[in-house]
């Protein structure tokens, strides 16, 4: 089961979750050309403000060392998320975690 991260409606916040077995910090930050997204695990970058979009996969690549994927849906519609929309579990826009396990389901695979 996909594991929905917890954000507030502010443009910019840092949090502390783990994610899998891994101790990630999360980095989300409205700039006026989009949300942007950095994810460490423990103190090493992965990926550094990447362009956050509906139903897009964040990291995408599994050599940059971490073990699933980050995506954002939108529960309204089909718009790449901003900030005003982000917060409780019945915001808008969602941030969720998905293992290899929910990612190989998905693609049946």
């Amino acid at each position: 089961m996909p594991q929905i991260i917890p954000l507030q409606a502010i443009p910019n916040q840092q949090l502390q979750v783990q994610l899998g077995t891994q101790p990630c910090t999360i980095t989300v930050q409205q700039f006026a050309f989009g949300l942007f997204l950095s994810l460490y695990i423990g103190p090493t970058l992965i990926l550094s403000n990447v362009l956050c979009e509906n139903l897009v996969k964040i990291v995408r690549d599994a050599y940059l060392g971490f073990s699933g994927d980050l995506f954002f849906l939108d529960t309204q519609g089909n718009d790449n998320p901003d900030y005003t929309g982000l917060g409780s579990a019945n915001a808008r826009y969602l941030l969720y975690y998905y293992t290899p396990t929910d990612l190989a389901n998905l693609t049946g695979t």
